[in-house]
């Protein structure tokens, strides 16, 4: 019994920190992908290219396992669906990801890592507008929620406008200042770079909101994120060459950085982003997915500063305080409303357990009305099924 007990305790500690773990992983990924972007970009690969081949290597990899894996949860198409499925394929795989391209050309690897920290302020916001979250002028949850939504911007607005004094790293002291790309921007680039960055931030929010939304009517990730990939390859197709037209060389690709810039972030911060993004959505909100975007600004300022010998400014690194620190007051006051709010899925699951035990407590006066029970057995025992399949899938993968 004791046995039964601690390994109870374990699946559900387990259950609980998986989420954690997911998005703490999508930080890591992106900011592989920031870096390599950076240098691919830097000699000379074309960002509406470098978006198609991307989402077309995501489709092929994750399609599969959305044939296989989604078979019994996929729900029928519908024209609402599908509609909601073009939009995402637009907002994140083209619109958001071109805009962060173009703007990381004339900016940094670690200031376009910094600027997307304002996405989970501009998620909440939408949030609140979708009605996804609840604001409570009298809660101090509630007003913590918006006054890190206010740093948050503030602090954007003075990593752009300010620069600062060098700040120099002792892995960087020896390094020729004047050969470095990362510290080469002027004002002008730096403005230009930051509203593209800032103007994909909010296409990423809305395909964030967007996607919490498709998941009520769309349940299937897997699919849900192979057609967004699908999607935004055609799409993007049609932009890149819009965009470039006449420029067949483009599309010619080699054993180089923009074949590895492709296949990394295609399969983890296109394929499998999308999807975990999508199960840990379902538990714990857009706000929850978004929230742990400063780790990956400081992953990508470590490994810039090594690889693009990107310099750092104390303008920057106190703006990037005043971003973290109000992202924290947001991550804060979203904690408390989850405590206090409905319980994930493992008290889902503590729940039907108890459920289960005291049904079988009171099978005595059941059993004196046993055609009555028969449908509440029948679509509990469906309840529960549908959700093994769902948590023994969403473990296959994560």
């Amino acid at each position: 019994m004791e046995n039964e007990m601690s390994s109870k305790r374990a699946y559900g500690c387990m259950h609980r920190v998986k989420p954690f773990l997911a998005v703490i992983f999508l930080q890591f990924g992106f900011a592989g992908m920031d870096v390599l972007s950076k240098v691919a970009l830097n000699n000379g690969v074309n960002n509406y290219v470098l978006v198609v081949y991307r989402h077309a290597i995501a489709t092929v990899v994750i399609a599969p396992f959305a044939i296989i894996l989604d078979k019994k949860v996929r729900p029928k198409m519908t024209f609402s669906i599908f509609t909601k499925l073009m939009l995402l394929g637009l907002l994140e795989p083209v619109i958001d990801q071109n805009l962060y391209y173009n703007g990381l050309k004339y900016t940094t690897a670690t200031f376009a890592a910094a600027m997307y920290n304002i996405l989970p302020a501009i998620t909440f916001l939408m949030a609140c507008i979708s009605r996804l979250e609840k604001v409570k002028r009298k809660s101090i949850h509630s007003q913590a929620k918006v006054i890190g939504t206010v740093a948050t911007v503030a602090g954007a607005m003075l990593m752009t406008l300010v620069k600062g004094p060098v700040i120099e790293l002792f892995w960087t002291k020896e390094r020729n200042n004047q050969g470095a790309k990362g510290g080469g921007t002027n004002i002008e680039d730096t403005i230009k770079g930051s509203l593209m960055i800032t103007v994909g931030c909010f296409s990423w929010a809305f395909f964030m909101i967007l996607q919490a939304i498709t998941l009520k009517t769309y349940p299937a990730e897997l699919s849900l994120t192979a057609w967004i990939c699908l999607l935004g390859t055609a799409q993007g197709t049609i932009v890149a060459l819009v965009m470039e037209r006449g420029k067949t060389s483009i599309w010619s690709i080699h054993w180089d950085t923009k074949l590895l810039t492709a296949l990394y972030s295609g399969i983890v911060c296109s394929g499998l982003a999308y999807y975990i993004q999508g199960v840990v959505m379902k538990d714990r909100g857009p706000v929850f997915v978004t929230a742990f975007s400063p780790l990956s600004m400081v992953i990508v300022a470590v490994m810039s500063s090594f690889i693009l010998a990107e310099q750092m400014y104390l303008g920057r690194v106190i703006g990037a305080i005043v971003i973290v620190a109000g992202l924290y007051f947001v991550v804060w006051g979203k904690s408390k409303d989850y405590k206090s709010g409905s319980p994930p899925a493992d008290g889902q699951m503590v729940q039907l357990q108890d459920k289960q035990t005291t049904d079988t407590g009171s099978d005595d006066n059941e059993n004196s009305n046993p055609v009555a029970n028969v449908p509440n057995v029948s679509s509990r025992g469906a309840a529960t099924q549908d959700e093994q399949i769902h948590r023994q899938r969403d473990q296959l993968i994560v």
